[in-house]
Protein backbone atom coordinates (compact mmCIF):
# COMPACT_ATOMS: atom_id res chain seq x y z
CA UNK A 1 0.00 0.00 0.00
CA UNK A 2 1.51 3.44 -1.04
CA UNK A 3 0.37 6.88 0.68
CA UNK A 4 0.87 10.19 -0.94
CA UNK A 5 1.71 12.94 1.67
CA UNK A 6 1.22 16.54 1.05
CA UNK A 7 2.16 19.77 2.44
CA UNK A 8 -0.21 20.90 5.63
CA UNK A 9 -2.74 23.79 4.33
CA UNK A 10 -3.95 24.59 7.77
CA UNK A 11 -7.80 24.48 8.90
CA UNK A 12 -10.12 23.40 11.61
CA UNK A 13 -9.23 19.63 12.75
CA UNK A 14 -10.90 17.23 10.91
CA UNK A 15 -12.13 15.53 13.65
CA UNK A 16 -13.43 18.61 15.69
CA UNK A 17 -15.15 19.65 12.31
CA UNK A 18 -16.60 16.58 11.96
CA UNK A 19 -18.18 16.98 15.23
CA UNK A 20 -19.09 20.87 15.07
CA UNK A 21 -20.93 19.85 11.74
CA UNK A 22 -23.09 16.98 13.69
CA UNK A 23 -24.25 19.48 16.11
CA UNK A 24 -24.95 22.12 13.36
CA UNK A 25 -27.08 19.12 11.55
CA UNK A 26 -28.93 18.52 14.84
CA UNK A 27 -29.71 21.58 15.41
CA UNK A 28 -31.08 22.55 12.25
CA UNK A 29 -33.32 19.72 13.03
CA UNK A 30 -34.43 21.18 16.21
CA UNK A 31 -35.08 24.18 14.49
CA UNK A 32 -37.08 22.37 11.66
CA UNK A 33 -34.10 23.58 9.09
CA UNK A 34 -33.98 26.83 9.87
CA UNK A 35 -29.98 27.93 9.26
CA UNK A 36 -29.56 31.43 11.20
CA UNK A 37 -31.26 30.22 13.82
CA UNK A 38 -29.06 27.04 14.40
CA UNK A 39 -26.08 28.92 13.11
CA UNK A 40 -27.03 31.36 16.38
CA UNK A 41 -27.50 28.57 18.39
CA UNK A 42 -24.54 26.82 17.38
CA UNK A 43 -22.80 30.55 18.32
CA UNK A 44 -24.36 30.12 21.55
CA UNK A 45 -23.42 27.07 22.63
CA UNK A 46 -19.74 27.65 21.08
CA UNK A 47 -19.25 30.47 23.58
CA UNK A 48 -20.24 28.58 26.82
CA UNK A 49 -18.11 25.73 26.34
CA UNK A 50 -15.52 27.79 24.39
CA UNK A 51 -14.49 25.28 21.24
CA UNK A 52 -14.34 28.59 18.94
CA UNK A 53 -11.22 30.78 18.74
CA UNK A 54 -9.34 33.29 17.34
CA UNK A 55 -8.25 31.02 14.24
CA UNK A 56 -11.46 29.35 13.95
CA UNK A 57 -14.74 30.95 15.19
CA UNK A 58 -18.31 30.66 14.03
CA UNK A 59 -17.51 33.43 10.82
CA UNK A 60 -14.95 30.92 9.67
CA UNK A 61 -18.10 28.12 10.24
CA UNK A 62 -20.09 29.92 7.97
CA UNK A 63 -17.12 30.91 4.98
CA UNK A 64 -16.62 27.18 5.06
CA UNK A 65 -20.64 25.78 4.51
CA UNK A 66 -20.62 28.48 1.92
CA UNK A 67 -17.43 26.98 0.03
CA UNK A 68 -18.85 23.67 0.60
CA UNK A 69 -22.08 24.58 -0.97
CA UNK A 70 -23.73 23.32 1.96
CA UNK A 71 -25.36 26.57 3.01
CA UNK A 72 -26.15 29.70 0.62
CA UNK A 73 -27.20 33.30 1.23
CA UNK A 74 -30.14 34.29 -0.05
CA UNK A 75 -29.77 37.35 1.33
CA UNK A 76 -27.48 39.74 3.65
CA UNK A 77 -27.40 37.72 6.79
CA UNK A 78 -30.36 35.41 5.37
CA UNK A 79 -28.98 31.71 4.89
CA UNK A 80 -30.87 28.35 3.74
CA UNK A 81 -29.64 24.93 3.18
CA UNK A 82 -28.63 23.83 -0.55
CA UNK A 83 -29.62 20.44 -2.16
CA UNK A 84 -25.79 18.97 -0.94
CA UNK A 85 -26.54 20.47 2.74
CA UNK A 86 -29.64 18.14 2.57
CA UNK A 87 -28.71 15.40 1.44
CA UNK A 88 -25.45 15.92 4.34
CA UNK A 89 -27.94 15.90 6.93
CA UNK A 90 -29.34 12.66 5.36
CA UNK A 91 -25.92 11.06 5.26
CA UNK A 92 -25.65 12.23 9.06
CA UNK A 93 -28.73 10.86 10.36
CA UNK A 94 -27.98 7.54 8.19
CA UNK A 95 -24.47 6.91 10.01
CA UNK A 96 -25.85 7.40 13.04
CA UNK A 97 -28.64 5.28 13.10
CA UNK A 98 -27.55 2.76 10.44
CA UNK A 99 -24.02 3.06 11.75
CA UNK A 100 -24.24 -0.72 12.41
CA UNK A 101 -25.37 -2.12 9.28
CA UNK A 102 -22.99 -4.29 7.70
CA UNK A 103 -22.18 -3.83 4.00
CA UNK A 104 -22.61 -7.13 3.21
CA UNK A 105 -25.84 -7.37 5.30
CA UNK A 106 -27.78 -5.63 2.87
CA UNK A 107 -29.28 -6.09 -0.61
CA UNK A 108 -32.73 -6.10 -2.10
CA UNK A 109 -35.46 -7.82 -0.11
CA UNK A 110 -34.96 -11.33 -0.44
CA UNK A 111 -38.19 -14.22 0.36
CA UNK A 112 -37.50 -17.81 1.35
CA UNK A 113 -38.22 -19.06 -2.07
CA UNK A 114 -35.83 -20.27 -4.29
CA UNK A 115 -36.48 -19.75 -8.17
CA UNK A 116 -35.99 -16.95 -11.33
CA UNK A 117 -34.25 -14.16 -9.50
CA UNK A 118 -31.61 -11.89 -10.13
CA UNK A 119 -29.54 -12.90 -7.38
CA UNK A 120 -27.56 -15.95 -8.01
CA UNK A 121 -26.60 -18.77 -5.42
CA UNK A 122 -23.77 -20.92 -4.76
CA UNK A 123 -26.33 -23.86 -5.23
CA UNK A 124 -27.56 -25.75 -8.66
CA UNK A 125 -29.64 -28.12 -9.87
CA UNK A 126 -30.90 -29.85 -13.17
CA UNK A 127 -32.06 -27.83 -15.94
CA UNK A 128 -35.90 -27.66 -15.91
CA UNK A 129 -37.55 -26.10 -19.08
CA UNK A 130 -38.33 -21.98 -18.59
CA UNK A 131 -34.72 -21.84 -17.19
CA UNK A 132 -32.49 -19.08 -18.46
CA UNK A 133 -29.30 -20.32 -20.27
CA UNK A 134 -27.42 -17.67 -18.72
CA UNK A 135 -27.54 -19.03 -14.99
CA UNK A 136 -26.32 -22.70 -16.52
CA UNK A 137 -23.24 -23.94 -14.58
CA UNK A 138 -20.76 -24.86 -17.51
CA UNK A 139 -18.42 -26.74 -15.38
CA UNK A 140 -21.08 -29.04 -13.47
CA UNK A 141 -22.57 -29.38 -16.85
CA UNK A 142 -19.62 -31.24 -18.54
CA UNK A 143 -18.79 -32.91 -15.49
CA UNK A 144 -22.45 -34.92 -15.96
CA UNK A 145 -21.20 -35.21 -19.24
CA UNK A 146 -17.99 -37.28 -18.82
CA UNK A 147 -19.50 -38.86 -15.61
CA UNK A 148 -21.82 -40.03 -18.27
CA UNK A 149 -19.83 -40.74 -21.09
CA UNK A 150 -16.41 -40.60 -20.08
CA UNK A 151 -14.08 -38.31 -21.01
CA UNK A 152 -12.91 -39.37 -24.38
CA UNK A 153 -16.06 -38.33 -26.37
CA UNK A 154 -17.73 -35.73 -24.76
CA UNK A 155 -21.78 -35.45 -26.01
CA UNK A 156 -23.52 -33.44 -23.70
CA UNK A 157 -27.35 -34.21 -23.24
CA UNK A 158 -30.08 -32.27 -21.80
CA UNK A 159 -30.00 -34.86 -18.47
CA UNK A 160 -26.39 -33.03 -18.22
CA UNK A 161 -27.28 -29.58 -17.84
CA UNK A 162 -27.43 -27.77 -14.22
CA UNK A 163 -27.97 -24.31 -13.26
CA UNK A 164 -27.54 -21.91 -10.24
CA UNK A 165 -30.14 -21.53 -7.89
CA UNK A 166 -31.50 -17.98 -7.81
CA UNK A 167 -32.80 -16.41 -5.38
CA UNK A 168 -36.25 -14.02 -5.61
CA UNK A 169 -35.74 -10.86 -5.00
CA UNK A 170 -38.47 -7.83 -4.39
CA UNK A 171 -39.19 -4.85 -4.49
CA UNK A 172 -40.98 -2.62 -1.90
CA UNK A 173 -43.01 0.53 -1.55
CA UNK A 174 -43.02 2.25 1.92
CA UNK A 175 -44.85 4.91 2.95
CA UNK A 176 -43.28 6.40 6.44
CA UNK A 177 -45.96 7.99 9.07
CA UNK A 178 -44.73 10.74 11.17
CA UNK A 179 -46.86 12.12 13.80
CA UNK A 180 -46.44 15.65 14.44
CA UNK A 181 -48.96 16.30 16.96
CA UNK A 182 -48.52 18.47 19.96
CA UNK A 183 -47.65 15.79 22.05
CA UNK A 184 -44.24 15.22 20.43
CA UNK A 185 -43.32 18.11 22.08
CA UNK A 186 -45.48 18.67 25.31
CA UNK A 187 -43.93 18.71 28.62
CA UNK A 188 -40.61 20.00 27.42
CA UNK A 189 -39.50 16.23 25.66
CA UNK A 190 -38.25 16.81 22.32
CA UNK A 191 -39.43 13.29 20.64
CA UNK A 192 -39.97 15.14 16.95
CA UNK A 193 -36.22 15.37 16.11
CA UNK A 194 -34.87 11.86 16.96
CA UNK A 195 -37.84 10.94 14.74
CA UNK A 196 -37.33 13.02 12.10
CA UNK A 197 -33.63 11.65 12.48
CA UNK A 198 -34.80 8.22 11.92
CA UNK A 199 -37.00 9.26 8.66
CA UNK A 200 -34.33 11.05 7.57
CA UNK A 201 -31.91 7.95 7.81
CA UNK A 202 -34.42 5.64 5.96
CA UNK A 203 -34.79 8.10 3.11
CA UNK A 204 -31.03 7.78 2.15
CA UNK A 205 -30.55 4.44 3.10
CA UNK A 206 -33.51 3.58 0.46
CA UNK A 207 -32.68 5.72 -2.04
CA UNK A 208 -28.86 4.78 -2.18
CA UNK A 209 -29.02 0.67 -0.97
CA UNK A 210 -32.45 0.25 -2.17
CA UNK A 211 -32.63 2.09 -5.30
CA UNK A 212 -35.22 0.40 -6.84
CA UNK A 213 -37.70 0.72 -3.91
CA UNK A 214 -40.01 3.90 -3.52
CA UNK A 215 -40.72 5.75 -0.20
CA UNK A 216 -43.30 8.35 0.70
CA UNK A 217 -44.13 10.22 3.93
CA UNK A 218 -47.13 11.62 5.21
CA UNK A 219 -47.59 13.63 8.07
CA UNK A 220 -50.28 13.16 10.30
CA UNK A 221 -52.42 15.83 12.87
CA UNK A 222 -55.60 16.96 13.13
CA UNK A 223 -55.54 15.42 9.24
CA UNK A 224 -52.95 13.68 6.71
CA UNK A 225 -50.44 15.42 4.25
CA UNK A 226 -48.03 13.68 1.65
CA UNK A 227 -44.42 16.31 1.42
CA UNK A 228 -41.73 15.85 -0.26
CA UNK A 229 -38.43 13.76 1.05
CA UNK A 230 -36.48 16.89 0.57
CA UNK A 231 -38.36 18.12 2.92
CA UNK A 232 -38.21 16.63 5.97
CA UNK A 233 -35.53 18.66 7.62
CA UNK A 234 -38.14 21.45 7.63
CA UNK A 235 -40.49 19.60 9.58
CA UNK A 236 -42.13 20.68 12.88
CA UNK A 237 -44.95 19.84 15.41
CA UNK A 238 -48.19 22.27 15.54
CA UNK A 239 -51.08 22.23 17.82
CA UNK A 240 -52.48 19.02 16.52
CA UNK A 241 -54.33 16.29 17.52
CA UNK A 242 -53.08 12.55 16.68
CA UNK A 243 -55.83 11.75 13.50
CA UNK A 244 -53.99 8.38 13.00
CA UNK A 245 -57.09 6.77 11.13
CA UNK A 246 -56.25 9.93 8.17
CA UNK A 247 -52.72 8.75 7.97
CA UNK A 248 -53.78 5.14 7.40
CA UNK A 249 -56.03 6.29 4.71
CA UNK A 250 -53.79 9.11 2.98
CA UNK A 251 -51.18 5.49 3.16
CA UNK A 252 -53.59 2.81 1.77
CA UNK A 253 -54.22 5.41 -0.82
CA UNK A 254 -50.58 6.04 -2.07
CA UNK A 255 -49.89 2.57 -1.66
CA UNK A 256 -52.91 1.05 -3.47
CA UNK A 257 -51.46 2.78 -7.04
CA UNK A 258 -47.98 0.93 -6.49
CA UNK A 259 -47.39 -1.96 -8.30
CA UNK A 260 -45.14 -3.57 -6.49
CA UNK A 261 -44.60 -6.93 -4.83
CA UNK A 262 -44.32 -5.56 -1.08
CA UNK A 263 -46.29 -2.58 0.26
CA UNK A 264 -45.84 -1.86 3.73
CA UNK A 265 -46.79 1.19 6.36
CA UNK A 266 -43.91 2.58 9.36
CA UNK A 267 -45.63 4.78 11.51
CA UNK A 268 -43.76 6.20 14.24
CA UNK A 269 -45.96 8.22 16.79
CA UNK A 270 -45.47 8.81 20.87
CA UNK A 271 -49.58 9.03 21.30
CA UNK A 272 -53.10 7.25 21.21
CA UNK A 273 -55.76 8.61 17.89
CA UNK A 274 -57.33 11.20 19.69
CA UNK A 275 -59.28 12.47 16.96
CA UNK A 276 -61.20 11.66 13.40
CA UNK A 277 -63.25 13.66 10.37
CA UNK A 278 -67.20 13.01 11.12
CA UNK A 279 -69.48 14.68 8.95
CA UNK A 280 -66.98 17.02 8.06
CA UNK A 281 -66.00 18.20 11.41
CA UNK A 282 -63.17 17.11 13.76
CA UNK A 283 -64.31 15.07 16.44
CA UNK A 284 -61.87 14.77 19.17
CA UNK A 285 -61.35 13.72 22.75
CA UNK A 286 -57.40 13.69 24.36
CA UNK A 287 -58.59 12.23 27.42
CA UNK A 288 -58.60 8.30 27.55
CA UNK A 289 -59.57 6.12 24.65
CA UNK A 290 -62.31 7.49 23.08
CA UNK A 291 -64.54 4.14 21.46
CA UNK A 292 -65.43 5.54 18.65
CA UNK A 293 -61.74 7.04 17.14
CA UNK A 294 -60.24 3.56 18.26
CA UNK A 295 -62.37 1.65 16.52
CA UNK A 296 -62.99 3.80 13.37
CA UNK A 297 -58.86 3.62 13.54
CA UNK A 298 -58.90 -0.02 14.06
CA UNK A 299 -60.85 -0.63 11.21
CA UNK A 300 -58.05 0.86 8.95
CA UNK A 301 -55.84 -1.80 10.35
CA UNK A 302 -58.15 -4.49 9.42
CA UNK A 303 -58.27 -2.66 5.74
CA UNK A 304 -54.93 -2.71 5.46
CA UNK A 305 -54.55 -6.31 5.99
CA UNK A 306 -57.04 -7.06 3.67
CA UNK A 307 -54.88 -5.42 1.37
CA UNK A 308 -51.89 -6.69 1.88
CA UNK A 309 -50.41 -3.89 3.11
CA UNK A 310 -47.94 -4.98 6.68
CA UNK A 311 -48.17 -1.69 9.27
CA UNK A 312 -45.07 -1.30 11.68
CA UNK A 313 -45.58 0.43 14.41
CA UNK A 314 -42.89 2.15 16.37
CA UNK A 315 -44.46 3.42 19.76
CA UNK A 316 -42.57 5.64 22.00
CA UNK A 317 -44.53 5.33 25.24
CA UNK A 318 -44.41 3.03 28.49
CA UNK A 319 -48.44 3.34 28.78
CA UNK A 320 -50.07 0.18 29.37
CA UNK A 321 -53.17 1.37 27.73
CA UNK A 322 -51.91 2.61 25.28
CA UNK A 323 -49.80 -0.01 24.60
CA UNK A 324 -52.87 -2.78 25.12
CA UNK A 325 -54.56 -0.92 21.79
CA UNK A 326 -51.55 -0.94 20.09
CA UNK A 327 -51.53 -4.76 20.61
CA UNK A 328 -54.79 -4.96 19.23
CA UNK A 329 -53.95 -2.40 16.12
CA UNK A 330 -50.99 -5.20 15.54
CA UNK A 331 -52.73 -8.61 15.94
CA UNK A 332 -55.78 -7.11 13.29
CA UNK A 333 -52.99 -6.14 10.89
CA UNK A 334 -51.15 -8.71 11.57
CA UNK A 335 -48.29 -6.83 11.76
CA UNK A 336 -45.80 -5.82 13.71
CA UNK A 337 -45.13 -3.20 17.14
CA UNK A 338 -42.44 -2.01 18.99
CA UNK A 339 -42.19 -0.48 21.68
CA UNK A 340 -39.28 1.59 22.32
CA UNK A 341 -37.31 3.87 23.41
CA UNK A 342 -36.14 7.05 21.63
CA UNK A 343 -32.62 5.59 21.33
CA UNK A 344 -33.59 2.56 20.24
CA UNK A 345 -35.85 3.59 17.50
CA UNK A 346 -33.26 4.07 14.87
CA UNK A 347 -31.92 0.56 15.38
CA UNK A 348 -35.39 -1.27 15.53
CA UNK A 349 -36.06 0.25 11.86
CA UNK A 350 -33.16 -1.02 10.88
CA UNK A 351 -33.89 -4.70 12.05
CA UNK A 352 -37.40 -4.41 10.50
CA UNK A 353 -36.60 -3.07 6.91
CA UNK A 354 -33.27 -4.69 6.14
CA UNK A 355 -34.52 -7.72 7.12
CA UNK A 356 -38.24 -7.87 5.79
CA UNK A 357 -38.77 -10.06 8.62
CA UNK A 358 -42.76 -10.77 9.26
CA UNK A 359 -42.73 -10.89 13.21
CA UNK A 360 -43.91 -9.37 16.45
CA UNK A 361 -41.49 -7.74 19.20
CA UNK A 362 -42.44 -6.57 22.95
Amino acid sequence: MKFRYGKWKGGPDPEFLKALLNLFHQLLLQTNGDVDRALDELERIGEQYGFFDDKFDIEAFKKWLKEHDQVQEVAPGEHKLTSRGERAIRQDALTEIFGQLRKSAAGDHRVPQSGVGVDRLPETRPFEFGDATTDLDAIATIGNAIRRNGADDIEIGEEDLEVYETEHLTACATVLLLDVSHSMILYGEDRITPAKKVALALTELITTRYPKDELYVVLFGDDAKEVPLHRLPYVGVGPYHTNTKAGLRMAQQILTRRKVANRQIVMITDGKPSCIWEGGRLYKNPFGLDPKIVNKTLDEATSCRRKGISITTFMVTDDHHLQQFVEKFTQLNRGRAYFADLENLGSYVLKDFVRNRRKRVR
